[in-house]
């Protein structure tokens, strides 16, 4: 069940959406898991701006989470899923199998590269907010990726060249850059009330 209300600040919006929900699952219960997602995950595809789900399946059978990814269309149709009568009535039915409530978290594109490692991001920041971190990230990347990889890939076709850099620059805006200026402009980003 949701324990908290969905983030009021993109209702507005109409982009896709991703839920990722984590169960963990009582040991010995993972069978009537199975069973349980493929019957919840069949409702849910007939609601209206369902874009697909799938589960990751835990690596660990000692702690075994799963976690779902659930897409739709616009942040409206995700929100109408999730506080739909069928969907509480399958959260009833998923009690008897997970140790602890379900945790639900949405994420809409560019917020991924905003949350901070270990705590779980309850709304994504406003989005001028999140245009000018990136814009910050792509500022000292790309410059600096053209200076070093411009003169060794000269001898390739431009397009080529070009996607090589940017296909690295997404890599390292993804994996190092954005983590680190979340974490730097953290108070700024996700201020205390």
């Amino acid at each position: 069940m949701l324990d908290e209300p969905l983030a009021s600040n993109i209702s507005e919006e109409n982009y896709p959406v991703t839920a990722v929900i984590c169960h963990v699952v009582r040991p010995g219960r993972e069978e009537g898991y199975k069973a349980w997602f493929h019957s919840i995950a069949a409702d849910a595809r007939k609601f209206k701006g369902h874009l697909g789900v799938s589960t990751i399946r835990p690596q660990d059978h000692a702690h075994p989470e799963y976690v779902v990814i659930l897409k739709f269309d616009c942040y409206d149709n995700l929100k109408t899923w999730l506080e739909s009568d069928v969907r509480r009535e399958w959260i009833e039915r998923l009690q008897p199998l997970i140790e602890k409530p379900e945790a639900v978290q949405t994420l809409t594109g560019l917020e991924t590269w905003f949350t901070l490692s270990q705590k779980p991001m309850k709304s994504p920041p406003p989005r001028y907010k999140m245009m000018l971190m990136t814009w910050l990230g792509v500022f000292f990347t790309l410059p600096q990726l053209n200076r070093l990889l411009v003169p060794l890939l000269s001898g390739l076709p431009v397009l080529l060249s070009q996607l090589i850099i940017t296909g690295l620059g997404v890599a390292l805006l993804t994996y190092l850059i954005m983590p680190r200026l979340t974490q730097l402009f953290r108070k700024w980003l996700y201020p205390i009330p």
